[in-house]
């Protein structure tokens, strides 16, 4: 079974590095890719991600305004991936899977992704 993927973050070389990681990866697909929240919550209802690595700090709305927009059976497995760490504790409250601090090596993404 394929694993569907969207990557969300303002940054557009911290998209392209997650994209460049799964690249490798059988039976991953990325789907969508969003550059702020907004267009996060857009992706996760059209697309119906298996897995979303999702960045925290955005313009508009952040990586938790995107979790609390979506309806509970909408939510996909999140991985957080972010440069700020203070934010762990809220993200396993909100049920993510993991949480990557940037910069971050293949095998700590590889840890991540096998959590998803």
């Amino acid at each position: 079974m394929t694993l569907t993927v969207v990557i969300v973050d303002d940054e557009p070389l911290a998209r392209e590095r997650v994209r460049t990681m799964l690249t490798g990866e059988d039976d991953v697909r990325v789907v969508a890719e969003a550059a702020d929240g907004h267009e996060a919550v857009e992706a996760v209802l059209e697309h119906r991600p298996d897995l979303v690595f999702l960045d925290v700090q955005m313009p508009g709305l952040d990586g938790f305004g995107v979790l609390a927009s979506l309806e509970e059976d909408e939510r996909p497995t999140v991985v957080f991936v972010t440069a700020h760490d203070e934010y762990a504790l809220r993200a396993f409250d909100v049920h993510a899977v993991d949480y990557l601090l940037k910069p971050f090596d293949a095998e700590r993404f590889g840890r991540a992704l096998a959590r998803g």
